[in-house]
């Protein structure tokens, strides 16, 4: 779902993981040697993608560079599904992650192009069931708060509402706004926010009296004859010509059970082939007209979703891309990048990620969608070849990449050695039978409903009644602090935290991450102790 960073479970956002070498093949499109910029063509494309499966062993990747509104490369390289021979090829369908948002912004945009609503409406005016914690704050909140990341809530507020298993509906999910902390002050703090765009979908809906699905499909991607793309996914079929998402086991990557995400589509549901995805970034390129002459956005509305509305902090990287500047558009991230203005998203679900980079300067969009869930890998193919388009190749970023994945397991590594669970900073311990009965009972979150701990054979074990799934073995720590590890989430374990009155009875619990993506957001839960 976005540029931070997410497994085992489909809901997480990123993971950065390394899984194991595979034989893999390509698929062309282009089988002669072309030039795709004036210093870079297919062959340095190909060994581009040879190198970067290798350091980071991604059993699939479809890439697409679209120049002056043609498509001039198109390929598709290794296997949908590790361990089967079938191959990725242009109409392979990849989960786009966020890369959805500029989706739920573009139908908002048509919206405002008709006179529907405007950006800078009050979103009371057209939700009245909008609430916040606070009123003024409610009052005050526009249309376009929803989409630049600036709202004061944390970063991923909400998410454990929106990813499967989670069963809650769009309209429960805006109705428990209102519970959702605050951690920064109103439009000043950037953190990436689901909850909201899934709110921008649901305004959709309301205000064209379609669903966000049908209103993606009948007013964007048949208009704009996107094919094999759908806003709204259905299980895989076996023979569907459709990439499964991959982590990793030891040595070796495994495919990941896929997982409805309908409540959250708006924020990132959307499946799409590279063709598919060839033709939006055309259109993009072109004020808003389709390959197939048809005009599906305004082009005003495109100038507005890719000008700055938040800024961003700058990466580690910007240095090396002579980047000064980052900020947020509606549903695109922008910055200067050797030079250039450059406008572009990721997204990260269902264990694949995606990345759409634009240089609008000079006409060129590059789209690049791989089925494993380092996100490492991505970026070093989408950095060298916008790089590329620049004239730029002094730095080498499959190398930067491989080693900001390597430091990044180093200081996780160190991190558990020193002050994880089990560490002799926080040692584990053994309770007693009667000891443990003392956390066991009922407990509930105002935003994300009720929590059961109940003693049994294992130990202690968590379960969030009103999510579905999310469930786990507590292991006691000192100081009433337990890390729970979830049922086939164990990359997601969390601290368990108790709190106690001064008469030394359990009041409350809240959560904090050992070692996760932003999109487990525990850290936003307050379990109020309802019943022993």
């Amino acid at each position: 779902m976005s540029a931070p960073t997410l497994s085992t479970l489909p809901r997480r956002a990123l993971r950065t993981v390394l899984a194991a070498s595979l034989p893999f093949l390509a698929i062309a499109a282009h089988a002669a040697e072309t030039r795709v910029f004036p210093n870079y063509g297919t062959q340095e494309i190909d060994s581009l993608v040879a190198r970067t499966q290798a350091a980071f062993h991604v059993p699939g990747i479809a890439i697409a560079v679209i120049r002056d509104g043609k498509v001039v490369f198109a390929k598709g390289y290794g296997v949908r599904k590790a361990g089967e021979a079938a191959r990725i090829d242009t109409m392979t369908r990849f989960a786009i992650g966020s890369n959805t948002k500029a989706f739920t912004t573009a139908a908002l945009s048509i919206l405002a192009h008709e006179k529907k609503l405007d950006w800078s409406d009050p979103l009371w005016t057209h939700m009245p069931e909008f609430q916040l914690a606070s009123p003024e704050l409610t009052r005050q909140f526009l249309v376009s708060d929803l989409l630049t990341h600036h709202s004061g809530m944390g970063e991923g507020a909400g998410d454990l509402m929106l990813f499967w298993p989670s069963n809650f509906t769009r309209t429960e999910i805006v109705s428990r706004l209102r519970y959702m902390p605050f951690t920064a002050p109103f439009r000043l703090h950037y953190a990436y926010n689901n909850l909201l765009y899934v709110t921008a979908g649901k305004l959709v809906e309301d205000v064209s009296h379609q669903s966000w699905e049908d209103f993606i499909q009948s007013r964007i991607m048949t208009p704009a004859g996107m094919k094999a793309c759908t806003p709204a996914p259905l299980a895989p079929k076996p023979g569907e010509d459709r990439a499964s998402g991959h982590g990793v086991e030891g040595d070796r990557a495994v495919a990941r059970p896929w997982g409805p995400v309908a409540a959250a589509a708006p924020a990132g549901s959307i499946e799409c082939s590279l063709d598919g995805m060839s033709t939006w970034a055309r259109l993009l390129l072109n004020h808003g007209k389709a390959p197939n002459g048809t005009q599906v956005l305004a082009g005003d509305q495109i100038d507005e979703m890719w000008s700055p509305h938040a800024l961003l902090p700058l990466p580690g990287s910007a240095p090396l891309s002579h980047t000064h500047f980052r900020a947020y558009g509606y549903g695109w991230f922008m910055e200067d990048f050797y030079g250039q203005k450059r406008v572009w998203h990721t997204g990260t679900i269902q264990n694949s990620v995606s990345y759409v980079s634009f240089l609008p300067e000079s006409h060129t969009g590059i789209v690049v969608l791989t089925n494993q869930d380092d996100f490492h890998a991505t970026y070093a193919i989408m950095q060298a070849l916008s790089a590329a388009a620049t004239g730029h190749d002094e730095t080498d970023w499959l190398a930067y990449y491989v080693k900001d994945a390597q430091d990044s397991a180093r200081a996780v590594s160190t991190r558990a050695e020193t002050t994880g669970p089990g560490s002799r900073a926080r040692p584990y311990i053994t309770l007693k039978p009667a000891e443990a009965s003392e956390y066991a009972g009922t407990y509930h979150d105002a935003w994300l409903g009720g929590a059961d701990i109940q003693s049994t054979p294992e130990g202690l074990r968590l379960t969030f009644t009103d999510v579905g799934g999310i469930t786990g073995i507590m292991k006691p720590l000192p100081h009433d602090l337990f890390v729970a590890h979830w049922d086939g989430d164990e990359a997601d374990a969390s601290y368990v935290q108790f709190h106690r009155d001064m008469s030394g009875r359990i009041t409350n619990i809240t959560m904090h991450l050992v070692e996760s993506d932003f999109s487990f957001d525990v850290q936003d839960l307050d379990l109020r102790r309802v019943s022993p």
